[in-house]
């Protein structure tokens, strides 16, 4: 089988057997760089404050690029379950909201907390058969979090338009390796620490301009208006007529660093990324079926291997880091990865 070797050159430098991008992404050199230069600009009395809008417009607009939008529909914040909370609050009483079985809990409490809205679940395969006339929004993962499985996103999307309801991704699994085209869902959601390869505290909501009146900004702040610098005291005069107008105030160490991670992610183009990342899942699923355990029937990046989720503290023993999840041993690979990743815990697997 044809070796697989690193993509990223000097930026990365693992100190083990990496698999474990679906939990926490490495960060490259050049981020830690940034959010270090920031710290000490500000630790000696920075003129600017804490950091620039400026950069952050910079990892907007980037992020942008990377989901195939204009930097307009692009809002950032903190935390997907920030962002997929506005959504939730958003919704009419009664409104019935579908999702996958076993979705990750991010993507699904910020709406049961409601309980006056009407929540669905099914399996994956059966979400897009699942929507109906009475559906106001579906909402799910383009990759689960427990085993990497991939959604139909064809089907979903011409269900979804086909009974007039509105549509959530959450891209975190996916972003960064699976191509995004943001414009074709109403809302997408994608954490910035894992496959983006940003610091934590750095996180990215697209709102299309037909969907975006039918979201309330419930965190509203000085930073949404449409002046910038104009809003400090009294209500805000004009909230932004983008959706910047749903912006969390930023972190700014977090979008120092983020602005440099997804330069990279551009530098480098998500398509070969894709290509990288799924020869080495597919290689460690032919590993896997040699050894007689067989993966989770897909083409993701992210690798769920029931019946093996009791292995995961040997293999860190072994110097491999990868997750448990769901009682799935779950290996992620990602740019930073190669081949002998993947031979490595494929032998300690073997024992």
């Amino acid at each position: 089988m044809e070796s697989v070797e690193p993509l990223g050159g000097d930026e990365f430098a693992p100190r083990q057997t990496y698999l474990n991008t679906s939990a926490c992404g490495l960060l490259p050199r050049r981020a830690i760089d940034a959010v270090t230069r920031l710290a000490e600009e500000t630790a000696a009395g920075r003129p600017g404050g804490a950091g620039s809008f400026d950069v952050v417009d910079e990892a907007r607009a980037a992020f942008a690029r990377l989901a195939h939008v204009t930097p307009d529909r692009v809002a950032v914040g903190s935390s997907v379950s920030v962002h997929v909370g506005m959504v939730a609050q958003s919704m009419p009483a009664g409104s019935e909201i579908l999702f996958p079985e076993g979705d990750f809990s991010s993507v699904i409490t910020p709406f049961t907390v409601r309980g006056d809205l009407k929540v669905r679940f099914v399996p994956l395969e059966r979400l897009a058969e699942s929507v109906r006339p009475e559906t106001a929004l579906v909402a799910f993962s383009a990759v689960q979090s427990a085993d990497g499985r991939t959604a139909d996103f064809a089907a979903i999307r011409a269900a979804a338009a086909a009974h007039g309801a509105r549509t959530m991704l959450d891209g975190t699994q996916s972003a960064g390796w699976l191509p995004l085209y943001a414009g074709e869902w109403d809302f997408t959601v994608s954490g910035g620490y894992k496959y983006l390869l940003c610091p934590r505290g750095a996180s990215f909501l697209t709102v299309t301009e037909e969907a975006q009146d039918a979201l309330l900004p419930i965190h509203a702040g000085w930073v949404t208006g449409e002046e910038l610098w104009v809003n400090s005291y009294g209500p805000v005069r004009e909230l932004a007529r983008s959706a910047r107008r749903f912006d969390e105030p930023p972190a700014f160490m977090s979008y120092h660093g983020a602005a440099r991670s997804l330069a990279l992610l551009e530098e480098i183009g998500i398509e070969r990324i894709e290509a990288h990342n799924k020869a080495l899942a597919a290689r460690f699923r032919t590993g896997l079926d040699a050894l007689g355990h067989p993966a989770v029937a897909d083409d993701s990046t992210v690798v769920g291997v029931p019946g093996l989720g009791d292995r995961a503290e040997a293999l860190r023993e072994a110097g491999v880091l990868l997750s448990t999840r769901a009682g799935n041993l779950r290996a992620s690979f990602h740019l930073y990865n190669s081949s002998a990743d993947v031979d490595h815990v494929l032998e300690v697997l073997a024992g």
